[in-house]
C-alpha cells in the first residue's frame, strides 16, 4: 500500500487573518513539504495544475524538479496534468525532464480537469473537451512508447518521424488516468491498461467498489493483468495527535474551501455538520489522529481495492507549520501502520505486493 500527499500549492486568504500569501513563497513551502514526505519515508508526492490566481502551481513538473534535487526515494507526479489543454510533447518532455533530474522518479497523472481556465489560456475550445483529451493521451502514450513518432490527429500539428527528447530514466514513465468517479474514465484506464486515480472527496469511499470491478473488468477484456493494475484514492485529509483537535483544526480552512468552490458550482452551504459527517468512519473525510487515519485507509484498500492512497492537506490555505506536522504523522505513524496491517490483510487472502503490482 503506497500511501503519500497531493497539494494544489492553495493561495486561498487565511480563514483567520484574512491574509494572502504570495504565489513565491507558496511555492518555496511545498518543496520544503514534498522534502519533509520524502523524509518521513512516503511513497508519492503530487502537485496539481491549475491556472488561477488562488493556486500557485500552474506547472507541476518545475515545482516537483525543484524538489528533485533535494530528495532521494519519494515519487513525483502531477495531480492533475490537464492533458485535454496541453500539448502531449511538451507534457513529456517536461517529466522526461523530471526523470531525469529524479533519477527515474517521475510520474504523470493526466486528467481533463475539473477548473476550465487553461482552455481559453491555451486557445482551446471547450465544445473539444473530451476529443481534446483522448486525442493528446493517445499521443502522449505513442511518445512514451517510441522514441520517434509518427502521428495524426485533428487539433494538432502532425508529426513526421520526429524524435521526442529527453528520453527518461525509467523504461516507461508510469502514466495515470485521473477521475471524479465518471464511468467512461475507468473503463477508458481499464482498456489502456493504465492505473486508475479516483477522485474520492465526497459521499462514501466505498460506492466506488463498483467502479473499481467495472475498471478490472475492461482491463480484463482487454487482455491486461488486472491484478497487476494500481488504483489510487485522491482524499481530503488531516492527521493530528488527537482526532478532536485535528477535526477542529482542519475545519475552518475545510469550511472556506468548500463554501468558495460551492459559489462557483452551486453546491450547497458546507457547515460543521456536514464536516463531522464526512469525517464519520464511512465518510469521505480522513481527519483524525494517526490510528482513525490509517484505519480508513485500510478500510478502502479492503473494500475498494485502493493500492495507493493519497491525503489532499490542505482544501485551503492553512499554517504552513500544520500542514508540515500533517505530513510527518502520515509518514511516521500513519503509513507504517497501513502497510504493516494490509500487508497481514493480503497475506490472509493469498496476495503478494507483485501481484497487485506494487
Amino acid at each position: 500500500m503506497e500511501i503519500g500527499i497531493t497539494s494544489f500549492v492553495e493561495t486561498k486568504p487565511d480563514v483567520h487573518t484574512g491574509e494572502v500569501i504570495s504565489h513565491a513563497q507558496r511555492l518555496r513551502e511545498v518543496v520544503e513539504e514534498i522534502v519533509l514526505a520524502d523524509q518521513v519515508g512516503l511513497d508519492v508526492f503530487g502537485v496539481g495544475e491549475h491556472h488561477r490566481a488562488d493556486y500557485a502551481a500552474s506547472s507541476p513538473a518545475v515545482v516537483l524538479a525543484a524538489a528533485a534535487a533535494q530528495t532521494r526515494q519519494i515519487r513525483l507526479t502531477s495531480a492533475v496534468t490537464v492533458l485535454s489543454s496541453l500539448d502531449p510533447v511538451r507534457v513529456f518532455q517536461d517529466f522526461a525532464t523530471l526523470d531525469g533530474i529524479s533519477n527515474g522518479r517521475a510520474e504523470i497523472m493526466a486528467g481533463r480537469g475539473s477548473f476550465i481556465e487553461s482552455f481559453p489560456l491555451f486557445g482551446y475550445d471547450l465544445n473539444d473537451y473530451a476529443e481534446l483529451y483522448e486525442e493528446h493521451l493517445e499521443l502522449l502514450l505513442k511518445i512514451r512508447a517510441s522514441e520517434k513518432v509518427t502521428w495524426k490527429g485533428g487539433h494538432r500539428p502532425s508529426i513526421n518521424n520526429l524524435g521526442v527528447y529527453p528520453r527518461p530514466v525509467q523504461d516507461s514513465i508510469p502514466i495515470w488516468v485521473g477521475s471524479g468517479g465518471r464511468q467512461e474514465s475507468a473503463i477508458r484506464a481499464g482498456l489502456l491498461g493504465l492505473p486508475l486515480m479516483l477522485a474520492i472527496i465526497g459521499g462514501s469511499p466505498t460506492d466506488f467498489a463498483p467502479l473499481v470491478q467495472l475498471y478490472q473488468k475492461a482491463a480484463a477484456h482487454a487482455g491486461h493483468d488486472a491484478s497487476r493494475l494500481k488504483v489510487g484514492s485522491h482524499s481530503i485529509g488531516f492527521v493530528g495527535e488527537n482526532t478532536e483537535a485535528a477535526a477542529d483544526t482542519f475545519f475552518p480552512s475545510t469550511m472556506a474551501g468548500m463554501n468558495r468552490l460551492g459559489k462557483e458550482r452551486g453546491w450547497g452551504h458546507y457547515d460543521r455538520s456536514s464536516y463531522d459527517a464526512a469525517r464519520s468512519f464511512e465518510g469521505a473525510l480522513y481527519v483524525g489522529d494517526p490510528d482513525i487515519v490509517a484505519q480508513k485507509i485500510i478500510h478502502l484498500r479492503k473494500h475498494v481495492g485502493v493500492t495507493r492512497f493519497m491525503l489532499y492537506v490542505p482544501l485551503s490555505t492553512m499554517p504552513h507549520d500544520q500542514v508540515m506536522r500533517a505530513i510527518e504523522l502520515l509518514g511516521t505513524e500513519v503509513a507504517p501502520r497501513v502497510r504493516e496491517e494490509v500487508t497481514k490483510w493480503e497475506a490472509e487472502q493469498g496476495l503478494d505486493h507483485d501481484s497487485i503490482g506494487i
